[in-house]
């Protein structure tokens, strides 16, 4: 059944990604004498100031073969919009072109997008009303095609689409245009799984981010490594992203900077927003830089600016908000608080540990597979969290460890954490302890050990690290 109230793209399952050589965004089926000169052109100038290529024939051929350079559109086109209305099944060409479209969306997995302009979707799915009068009149001359274009038009009304009554034009055409941009430009990204606490801390961000100003607005989250920053800007990514004309998630700043450069970032950026034509025979950092200036200033965007530890970072990448679209925003993560400072951002999010319920929840749902500890095992489960004192990472890590092992074989792993730590702790949080200056390095140290909080870190290698720290003063 095609849906009225919500308007979803639809292809099939079963078929394989879309290539990157298609040419157009949508191909836009229509009844021209209905449509061309109202709903259809503001549809179409909707959808190209959305930034979407969208190909759309121009020409009246009733009485005429659909021509090749048609049917090849159809096939360079990631999707096709079919707009249903009182006399498209009357145009002999509207139907060939949709039998087109069908083929493509079974064959080579094409998204469509149905619209039922003022006409009863079951009268498209069932050949009635206008439709049925109109397959009335080809029941004569063209017996060899009306199975094809009865099929077509079926299936067709049977996806998920928009059906226009009443209401005002402008608004419906943004809905729908919003949904095809939604479907064809936005990335979701991944955020992993068990994503226990993360609803708070969303909405907490996303108020910082005053989405119904018009302003310019960059904010900063920051907090120690492992804590969930980059988990919290992926989920704020996802709802938000697709709201804007241009997005950009850049991740790793701080690794990917020291091992490929900042104009491999810089390329990335410049993809993202210009839809895949970057940069790639400037080598000029500073020319890129200009480049990102002048292309941000015209655009509404939303950007992600993962894991910063220098402000030379941010000057490359962002530079200051006069560079910035109206209505932009920006997501800095990092765990240095001094680079939000320095790029005087609007406003600051600290990210905090788990509490103890929302730890205890993590840390079984990787070492149990459900949401509490087993009854055997609450008082050692009570320890493991205790060591991690709410750092995410650390209750993921350990509780996959210690997942379907016995008892004695958690008091045993429990007792090595009292000595060494498990390595695949150690390996990853020692990100964390890399990122900090020398005199951080000794200070976390020594707060760690007087504390005597175990959360991975503390080893011998480390100890090494003060001592030799210590020498060279």
């Amino acid at each position: 059944m095609a849906s009225t109230s919500s308007f979803r793209a639809s292809s099939s399952s079963s078929t394989p990604s879309i290539p990157r050589t298609t040419t157009y965004d949508v191909f836009l089926s229509f009844r021209g004498e209905d449509t061309r000169r109202k709903f259809t052109d503001h549809l179409y100038s909707a959808l190209g100031r959305r930034g979407i290529r969208t190909f759309r024939d121009d020409k009246l051929r009733e009485g005429k073969a659909i021509g090749p350079e048609l049917l090849k559109a159809i096939e360079e086109s990631r999707s096709s919009v079919i707009v249903f209305s009182e006399n498209y099944a009357r145009s002999r060409w509207s139907l060939d072109e949709l039998v087109k479209i069908m083929e493509c969306q079974k064959d080579m997995g094409r998204a469509v997008f149905p619209i039922f302009y003022h006409v009863d979707p079951s009268h498209v799915r069932k050949q009635e009303g206008s439709f049925g009068e109109a397959f009335a009149g080809y029941e004569e001359n063209w017996k060899d095609k009306i199975p094809k274009w009865r099929a077509a038009l079926t299936e067709a009304a049977n996806l998920a689409g928009k059906h226009l009554q009443d209401g005002y034009e402008s608004n419906q055409i943004k809905e729908i245009t919003d949904s095809i941009f939604r479907r064809l430009k936005c990335k979701r990204l991944d955020a992993g799984a068990n994503l226990v606490g993360i609803d708070s801390r969303v909405k907490e961000m996303i108020l910082r981010l005053h989405m119904e100003s018009s302003d310019v607005r960059i904010v900063g989250i920051y907090g120690v490594g492992g804590i969930g920053k980059t988990t919290i800007a992926k989920v704020i990514y996802n709802e938000l992203s697709c709201e804007f004309e241009c997005m950009s998630f850049l991740e790793n700043i701080r690794e990917v900077s020291n091992t490929q450069g900042l104009s491999h970032l810089q390329n990335q950026l410049l993809g993202d927003i210009l839809e895949g034509e970057g940069s790639q025979n400037i080598n000029s950092v500073a020319h890129k830089a200009s480049m990102i200036k002048d292309i941000l200033l015209s655009k509404r965007v939303f950007m992600v600016l993962d894991d910063v530890d220098d402000p030379s970072q941010l000057e490359y990448l962002l530079g200051h908000r006069e560079w910035l679209g109206e209505g932009s925003r920006v997501i800095i993560t990092t765990r240095n608080k001094h680079v939000l400072a320095v790029q005087e951002v609007d406003d600051l999010y600290e990210v905090k540990g788990l509490n103890f319920e929302e730890a205890c929840e993590l840390f079984s749902l990787y070492a149990f597979k459900q949401n509490l500890p087993k009854s055997d095992y609450r008082n050692l489960s009570r320890r493991v969290v205790g060591y991690c004192q709410g750092l995410p990472l650390a209750l993921k890590v350990l509780g996959s460890l210690l997942f379907k092992k016995t008892i004695p074989q958690w008091e045993s792993e429990l007792n090595k954490l009292d000595k060494e730590p498990e390595m695949k702790i150690h390996n990853v949080l020692k990100r964390s302890y890399d990122g900090l200056d020398r005199t951080e390095k000794i200070y976390f140290l020594m707060l760690h050990v007087f504390l005597k909080v175990k959360i991975g870190i503390l080893c011998q290698e480390y100890w090494m690290v003060v001592i030799s720290m210590q020498k060279e003063e």
